[in-house]
């Protein structure tokens, strides 16, 4: 599960500007609304999953929250899901890390098992260009589901998923801040122009946060790790950027550069690519006059005209025909 998405994020969420964002831009409203950001705390740790062997580092942070005259802490347990493909097992996964962390707040005693767990909110941030399609509750993935009287036995454990790719461009501007304004960057990726305008609008939002040289800092060495993605060229056009607000002019003068070349290189592959397909033509041609004249073998009109002994019979049994 480790790849440069998940290392990016995990440092941006170790941030509570961020994830108070996350959690006011894109959770449930009536969440997020008994949430006093003031108090987040960061618990992330390193935790040893024996069902799938894997370590992990996933962000967790409490918080707490007024509700109904009570005030109580809640954990945001945040699973980075940046894998090319959609995990299925992911249901079970979430069930294993929760309980894991259960287990870890009684080892490191913050409760016991007579005191009780603490309210957990599980969150899954998935950036992904396929559609989600993993069960969002394990008991969803129970089959047949069992007669009533069984259900209620069986395990039950909802995430709340936060899809980047299911929000359109109007949807991250309205929410304008600059954790919008990093989706809108991961949306762009694929187009310069669009990703010019992105990073532009990312600079815009932090430099209107009220906490901007922090972000400033953590958003720029996430926009040179993510851009360095997309080849040698862009990741020269970022060696001298240190800082989004104030290098932003650099960096979009820079990025120009990196798609004209970008553009150029495209030009010359396809004239390249013109050039073979003419020649490719051409000993065809040769090959088909040869064939004609009933002189030669296949082998000798191939090694005559260049082609392949394959690409020859090929075309005897087209005239065939």
């Amino acid at each position: 599960m480790v790849n440069h998405h998940d290392t990016g994020y995990k440092e941006l969420f170790s941030y509570p500007e961020l994830v108070r964002q996350l959690m006011e831009g894109f959770a449930p409203p009536e969440v997020s609304a008994m949430m006093d950001f003031s108090t987040l705390t960061d618990h992330s740790g390193n935790y040893i999953t024996p069902l799938f062997n894997e370590k992990f580092e996933d962000k967790v942070w409490s918080v707490e929250v007024d509700w109904e005259g009570v005030r109580q802490r809640v954990f945001v347990y945040l699973l980075l899901e940046f894998q090319s493909t959609v995990d299925h097992r992911l249901p079970i996964r979430m069930l294993h890390y929760v309980a894991c962390f259960y287990d870890h707040l009684i080892k490191t005693k913050v409760t016991t098992a007579r005191k009780g767990m603490p309210p957990i909110f599980p969150v899954v941030l998935y950036n992904g260009s396929k559609r989600w399609t993993a069960r969002e509750d394990i008991y969803r993935m129970v089959r047949p589901e069992p007669p009533m009287f069984l259900r209620v036995y069986q395990p039950h454990l909802r995430y709340y998923l936060v899809n980047e790719s299911a929000f359109t461009e109007d949807e991250l501007a309205k929410r304008d801040t600059p954790l919008s304004g990093i989706f809108e960057v991961e949306k762009a990726s694929k187009d310069v122009e669009a990703l010019q305008g992105a990073v532009k609008r990312l600079a815009a939002r932090i430099r209107a946060h009220p906490e901007k040289a922090r972000l400033d800092e953590v958003i720029t060495r996430w926009l040179k790790r993510h851009l360095r993605r997309l080849g040698t060229e862009a990741e020269q056009a970022l060696e001298q950027i240190n800082s989004l607000v104030e290098d932003h002019a650099m960096l979009a003068e820079n990025l120009q550069t990196w798609a004209e070349k970008e553009r150029q290189k495209g030009r010359q592959e396809g004239r390249q690519e013109g050039r073979l397909e003419g020649r490719l033509e051409g000993q065809r041609l040769a090959a088909m006059n040869l064939l004609k004249l009933g002189l030669l073998t296949d082998e000798q009109i191939a090694q005559t005209t260049g082609l392949s002994l394959t690409e020859v019979i090929a075309l005897r049994s087209g005239q065939a025909h």
